[in-house]
């Protein structure tokens, strides 16, 4: 399985409808899904996120819950 097929596409959403979304979901009712890389992460990152950068997505997968909605940036 890649993660294409871990994954269904929706339209982009902004930072303030990302926020809505957090608002109105329970902690750790979803998965915010950071793909970049370590140093871009250590920058700057949106809290509770969890790092797999997209070049190592297809061999973590196992990390992640595909019945927990995600939200990757």
């Amino acid at each position: 399985m890649s993660f294409m097929d871990f994954f269904s596409q929706i339209n982009n959403i902004n930072a303030s409808q990302l926020q809505a979304f957090i608002d109105s979901n329970r902690e750790g009712g979803f998965t915010l899904l950071d793909v970049r890389q370590p140093t871009e992460y250590e920058n700057a990152r949106i809290p509770g996120s969890k790092l797999i950068p997209l070049p190592a997505l297809n061999d973590r997968l196992s990390e992640l819950d595909p019945q927990t909605p995600i939200i990757a940036y």
